[in-house]
Parts: C-alpha cells; structure tokens; sequence
C-alpha cells in the first residue's frame, strides 16, 4: 500500500473525531466550516452560567445549615433528626445542582423532567429507609418483641423499599415496570429451584424468629452442642460455646431438632453426687453439703437447696445435692460444679467425713483345708481384696 494512502487514511480519521468533538460540544452539523472560536465563546458562556448557578446553590445550602445550627435548640432536634435534616438539605442541593447544570448543556427537557421527578422517589424511598429502623423499633417495644424479630422486619423492609425505589426510578425512563416484575419473577422462580436448601433454611429462620422458642442471649442446647446464641441469621444460627467457638448451625436443623433452652425461666436447678461411707452419719454428712451450698454466692437460697440420700450402694452412701442458679450463672456451670465438689470434700474432711473408693471384703470359713497351706490358720481367716483405681488387687492373710 502507498505511504500516500495510509496517510490519507489518518487523515480522513483525525478529521471525522474532529468533527465529532465539534458536534458534541454543541456545533452544528449543518456549517460547511467548523468555527471554533464562536464555539469556544460559547462553551466558555455556559460554563460561566453554571457556575453561577452552582454558586447561587451552594449558598441557599450553606444558609440552610447554617439557619439548621442556629435553630436546632429552638425545633427542639436531637444529633439523629439533625443528621437526617442535613442530609435531606444535602441531597436536595446535589439534585439541584444536578438539573441546573442538565439545562445548560442542552439535554431535553423530558429528560430533566423525567430525572427531577426520578430523584423525588428516590430521595422520598430514601427517607423511608432512614426512617424505618426506628419506626420498627417504637412499634417492637410496643408489642413487647424481640431484637431478632427488629432485625427480620428491618432487612425485609429495606429490601422492599429498594426494589419499589429501584422501579419507581426507572418508571421515571419509560421502562416497562409491569414487564421487569415478571421477569424478575421468573428468575426467582428458577433460583428458588436451584437453591432449596438455601429457600429452606430462610424459611426456618423467619419460623423460628416468629415462635421465639429461643432469642438471643439465650443459653441453649441443641445437636450435643450448648452455648449462648450470639445472631439468628435468615440462614444460619450462630452459637457461642464455654470454649469461646462459635458453631453455626443451618436453621432448617434447628427447626427440625430438638432444642433445650436453659434460661427461658428465672432460675434453673442443676445436681451433683458425692458419697460417704456406710459408717458415717448420714444428718451430719447432710448439714456440711448444705453449709458449702449455703455459702457458695452463684447459689440461690430460694428455691431451697437439698441433700437427700439417691441410693445405698456397693461402695457407700451416695448423694445426690440439687442447687439453683441464675439464667446468668449457666455458662458457668461446669466452674460451679467443679468448686462444689473440691468445698464438699473439704467440709467432709473437717467433719472427719471419708469418702470411700469401691473395695470388695471376702470372708473364708473355718475348718477348711488349704492344700499349699505349709501351717495352721486361724479358726477364721480372713481375705480382703481392694481394688483400687489402678485395677492393683492386693490380698492380706493373717495368721493366729
């Protein structure tokens, strides 16, 4: 190809992006020759005039704050209407400042008309979505509901003002509402084939905030795993254990499991065992475990503490102590237990109290004759065997 064409070919190029910028910068098409410098004079005329116009905004809004400050006693307004107030100002302004300058640079007039009206809804949806924590929160506290059900509605609602928001913008630009509804349904549709286990789980969690079987807070039991529940998702539930893990738990399991909610009521009863010999007395034994129950401070004295005799069994006497606490006191159980028992022990040892390990006693009848026996032995002689945790058997004769 001749140097001459190629040349002639970036020519043609850099002429029509010049035509183009001359056409977007508000020239005509229809000039035989591009005058710039009548186009450059006005470029230069409506920048000033927006300027201007951005100017005259800009101090309606800075005098707006300004009366806002100096009123804000007076409206009797607390930091959060202040902040809403100037942030309503502020969009104004920028909406404003917006459209003037559409004007200026020769959009359509529908096209400002359809965006003035487009920013009215939105900023209408926008204080609705501002406004509707705390109006869910007043009507919660009214009806007596939890923070879990708050935060349900709270999400549903802003997902529903942002899609009404969303389609009354877009309504402002001719689009089709009625047509971009069916089809977003129809997607949903499909979705919701796709993610059941997920449809499930949102399911369950709106049940289980709506029956309030548990709330956050709450100390609960569930699936051989127990802690505090920390967040009921519209998924998940998260539970915080005694270990300080948090285990989250799909909530179409938890409506399907069964759940044991430790402090639903104002105090909950727990029990130990411990044991005492055959020969020790039983009253005595029983007044030191309630004396240790009585002086332990996470212990309620009502309802009343009790001591009673469980069973009488091969290596002694056993007890079984049943105590209350509070619903705050359960994540301190297992500590609670353990203290009980080492201050038992101790009581027992002062009240001269033994606390006797499993040992079997045999006795051997008189008159018998023992084959590998080498001497006599007593009339009666008697074997005992203990047997100790290490499983160590040790048998003792004696002679006469």
């Amino acid at each position: 190809m001749p140097i001459a064409s190629i040349t002639d070919f970036f020519k043609e190029i850099i002429r029509d992006l010049h035509t183009s910028l001359y056409l977007a910068l508000g020239g005509s098409a229809d000039e035989e020759s591009i005058d710039w410098s009548s186009q450059a004079v006005e470029l230069a005329s409506t920048g000033i005039k927006i300027l201007i116009l951005l100017a005259v905004l800009g101090f309606f809004y800075w005098l707006a704050i300004y009366i806002l400050k100096q009123s804000r006693t007076k409206l009797r307004l607390n930091e959060r209407r202040a902040k809403i107030v100037r942030s309503i100002l502020r969009y104004i302004w920028i909406v404003a400042s917006l459209i003037a300058i559409m004007s200026q640079i020769n959009f359509e007039p529908e096209t400002i008309k359809a965006t003035a009206k487009a920013s009215t809804w939105a900023g209408i949806y926008y204080v609705l979505w501002a406004s509707s924590g705390q109006i869910i929160h007043r009507i919660l506290q009214h009806y007596g509901l939890n923070a879990s059900i708050e935060q349900l509605l709270q999400n549903i609602l802003s997902v529903l003002l942002l899609v009404l928001g969303l389609a009354s913008v877009m309504a402002q630009f001719g689009f089709d509402i009625v047509s971009l509804v069916a089809g977003l349904g129809i997607v949903g549709l499909a979705v919701g084939f796709a993610a059941q286990s997920t449809l499930a789980n949102f399911i369950a969690g709106i049940t289980i905030l709506l029956e309030q079987s548990f709330q956050v807070g709450d100390w609960i039991h569930i699936n051989e795993n127990e802690g505090r529940v920390v967040l009921i998702a519209l998924r998940t539930t998260h539970i915080l254990t005694r270990d300080n893990i948090t285990i989250i738990i799909p909530n179409s399991n938890v409506a399907s499991s069964e759940v044991t909610n430790l402090t639903s009521k104002n105090f909950i009863r727990f029990d130990i065992s411990v044991r005492i010999a055959f020969e020790d007395d039983i009253e005595t034994a029983r007044q030191a475990i309630l004396q240790v129950l009585a002086d332990t401070e996470m212990v309620l004295n009502r309802p009343e503490t009790s001591a009673s005799v469980a069973e009488v069994g091969e290596y002694g006497v056993f007890f079984i102590v049943r105590f209350w606490v509070k619903p705050a006191a359960v994540a301190r159980i297992p500590k609670i237990k353990e203290k009980l028992r080492e201050d038992i022990k101790r009581a027992f040892d002062k009240a001269n109290i033994s606390t006797p390990y499993p040992h079997m006693r045999l006795l051997m009848p008189k008159d018998v004759d023992y084959p590998i026996a080498t001497k006599p032995f007593a009339t009666t002689t008697q074997v005992i065997s203990e047997k100790v945790v290490s499983e160590k058997v040790s048998l003792t004769k004696s002679d006469e």
